[in-house]
């Protein structure tokens, strides 16, 4: 499966790369397994910030409000019972949920195939023969990324992130720099554009490639 390529200086090159069908090019017959994996990812970095107050913590309402028998009302014990305004709340989250969502990593893998598929079909992928920063400078990354056509939101996946490359990219907007073995579903779906370098294609395809069944010998 040939995809665009261009050289370092951002020159399209003569030979196009092959990305691997095995990975790249699997077909997917529907997207529940990159839906779970997707939402995987958001539940799994969810901050567990929401408490609430119950009754016993709600400042006040230490004294009676009025004495339990002869009044012809109902009786209640603290101004702060859950039914009345002001009152402590009920069933609210404490901050010890637990909202992580687990998944095999056989399946990981998989959805993150899917994924890489269903972006190479909308043709998302552009592939650098290399990607270097000598000395950071933003500027000659994003020239480099505009005369390769990007133009939104755009995942640049490296094999090793050195710091020349983070600073580079540090400061463009819209620019996520991953190292391969760091890709997931949620980055892959949510990029317009994904530029791998070649280095980088390879070990995403010895990452993710299946391995052959093995069938055991019928005696």
């Amino acid at each position: 499966m040939a995809t665009p390529t261009y050289t370092v200086s951002g020159v399209k090159a003569s030979v196009a790369a092959k990305l691997g069908k095995d990975v790249f090019g699997v077909e997917v017959a529907n997207h529940q397994l990159v839906k779970q994996a997707y939402e995987a990812y958001l539940a799994n970095g969810r901050a567990n910030l929401a408490v609430v107050k119950t009754r016993g913590l709600v400042r006040g309402g230490g004294k009676k409000p009025w004495k339990q028998k002869g009044t012809g009302r109902a009786r209640f014990g603290s101004s702060r019972n859950p039914i009345w305004r002001g009152g402590g709340i009920v069933f609210g989250p404490t901050g010890s949920e637990n909202y992580t969502i687990k998944v095999p990593v056989a399946a990981k893998r998989v959805a993150l195939r899917q994924a890489l598929s269903l972006a190479n079909e909308a043709n998302k992928f552009i592939v650098l023969e290399n990607l270097a920063s000598k000395d950071g400078k933003t500027a000659d990354m994003a020239n480099l990324l505009a005369k390769v056509g990007v133009t939104r939101d755009t995942l640049v996946v490296v094999t090793d992130k050195t710091p020349e490359l983070v600073r580079a990219t540090a400061n463009l907007p819209h620019v996520m720099l991953v190292s391969a073995k760091y890709l997931n579903v949620f980055d892959i779906m949510n990029a317009h554009h994904i530029v791998m370098t070649t280095d980088a294609v390879k070990v995403v395809e010895a990452w993710l490639k299946p391995t052959p069944k093995t069938t055991k010998e019928t005696k």
